[in-house]
């Protein structure tokens, strides 16, 4: 779904006018994590934070959670494990279980920029903003699901965000003097906005009306860039971001008459 609504992003992008030449990233924020290639390995040390892979959070989370990425192999136990204590477990022998022969999904890669063509008419572009806006919300829904099931955690002196049972010793924080012993972090359980930030902009009226004013700022509503986007596409307003939107809220049309507010 990831790859789904970045492939979707990319054409509405040649769409949607926008003041700035700008890429999927700016749309879509990405915040990176650690590549585990075992969940139930050691930690990552600090002298391997350069040569262990960084993936986008998201899809550490999906991979941890299924789903099969060749650039990015894991360990998959397909038998339960003997844990012993905290930290230590005996690993099982899967010797005798035969081998998978379920077929591997693709998945669906990022196109380039080149190869992005625009919707040709209105109706398409309605359609695509629709589209879009589906594979936004039940990204958001999944991610959020799978949060209940595996470990995503988040510390406030580092940029990243951790995908798995413990942490890392990366001290790439800068903050030595907030560290645990051992290299820990003060980690704590992250929320989905640690996971899929939104970047908010302002939820502008009418397209083809005045520009937004400083001083009535207090009337706008906000919304994030993707919602944004795919409702000057065509797309209708969903229930969960019309408060956000400020869509009950009168709008002067002048400072005088926003003064003259109660």
């Amino acid at each position: 779904m990831v790859w789904i609504l970045r492939r979707l992003l990319q054409l509405q992008l040649r769409q949607v006018t926008l003041l700035l030449v700008v890429s999927v990233d700016d749309i879509f924020l990405p915040v990176e994590a650690f590549h585990l290639y075992d969940r139930l390995g050691r930690r990552i040390p600090h002298e391997e934070r350069f040569s262990t892979p960084r993936v986008p959070a998201i899809v550490e989370l999906c991979i941890q959670a299924g789903v099969d990425v060749p650039e990015y192999p894991t360990t998959r136990k397909r038998k339960p494990i003997i844990r012993i204590s905290k930290s230590e477990f005996v690993d099982v022998d899967e010797s005798e279980l035969p081998d998978s022969e379920e077929p591997k999904r693709p998945v669906l890669a990022e196109i380039s920029d080149s190869e992005v063509v625009a919707p040709s008419n209105e109706e398409e572009t309605t359609l695509l903003a629709e589209e879009t806006l589906r594979a936004w919300e039940q990204m958001m829904r999944g991610a959020k699901r799978l949060m209940k099931m595996y470990l995503v955690r988040v510390c406030g002196y580092f940029p990243e965000v951790h995908v798995g049972p413990s942490g890392h010793k990366a001290q790439n924080c800068g903050a030595f003097k907030h560290q645990q012993r051992n290299g820990q972090h003060g980690c704590q359980a992250a929320v989905l906005n640690d996971l899929i930030p939104p970047r908010y902009v302002w939820h502008v009226p009418d397209v083809n009306g005045p520009p937004l004013e400083r001083e009535l700022r207090n009337f706008y509503g906000q919304a994030p860039a993707v919602v944004e986007m795919c409702i000057h596409a065509g797309a209708a307003v969903p229930e969960e971001y019309r408060p956000t939107m400020r869509l009950d809220v009168g709008i002067p049309s002048t400072i005088k008459e926003a003064e003259m507010v109660v």
